[in-house]
């Protein structure tokens, strides 16, 4: 049974590994919210940059083409779906060639004006409440948020959450991997990574999934009640 928690919108940022997906979707299911991944909209674009010939590292030809892709995202948490120009594009955008080209592609401003106003539409159209993840949610998406939480997690703790999401890596490739990552997203000009001031800090380095879900669920109700 569900608990419905009212026309709550919720941030939740952080770097890779730290957890934000499966605590986002989770808190979502049990609160009856909607649920948005901002993440997987920028590896969208990027995949369809990458499909269309687009050179990922010109900012000026992804800046030209990023009005041409048509993403929608489906917001249930149990089920979330994205489609790039009507194709279904969960599966495209985890590859690696992805991977290792969404930071360039996200931090073209002309990405990131028009994805962040695809977000925030999407927010506003969320009747009950959604919960929202990404890296600059509370900071530049989303800065009325009624909750702003910002997960953290060692740099070996995300690596070894990351290697065995992705069987066979190498979790101190992984780690370096995440570091350059961190690095990119928070030294960009436009919306870096980075924590909101009002924002709640959970360190979910010595937590379980279930008790980063608990916590997080526990300061939305709080939120609510709290008016």
């Amino acid at each position: 049974m569900r608990n419905t928690v009212q026309s709550v919108i919720v941030a939740i940022d952080g770097p890779s590994g730290t957890g934000k997906s499966s605590t986002s979707k989770a808190v979502a299911a049990k609160l009856g919210l909607r649920y948005l991944d901002t993440g997987a909209q920028y590896r969208a674009i990027t995949w369809w940059m990458l499909s269309h010939g687009v050179d990922t590292d010109d900012p000026a030809a992804v800046a030209s083409a990023a009005g041409k892709p048509v993403i929608v995202s489906g917001t249930d948490p149990d089920h979330p779906t994205i489609t790039v120009d009507g194709l279904d594009a969960a599966g495209p955008i985890r590859t690696q060639e992805v991977t290792a080209k969404v930071s360039a592609v996200s931090a073209v401003p002309e990405v990131r004006t028009l994805i962040t106003d695809l977000q925030r539409s999407i927010a506003a159209a969320a009747a009950d409440g959604i919960v929202v993840e990404g890296r600059d949610i509370g900071t530049t998406v989303l800065p009325d948020a009624d909750l702003k939480i910002f997960l953290t997690a060692s740099p070996e703790a995300r690596a070894a959450r990351r290697s065995g999401e992705l069987k066979g890596s190498d979790v101190t490739a992984t780690r370096e991997a995440l570091i350059r990552r961190d690095a990119a997203d928070s030294s960009r000009k436009t919306s870096p990574l980075a924590k909101a001031g009002d924002a709640v800090e959970v360190d979910t380095t010595e937590l379980s999934l279930s008790q980063v879900i608990e916590c997080v669920v526990t300061l939305v109700e709080e939120k609510r009640a709290a008016g």
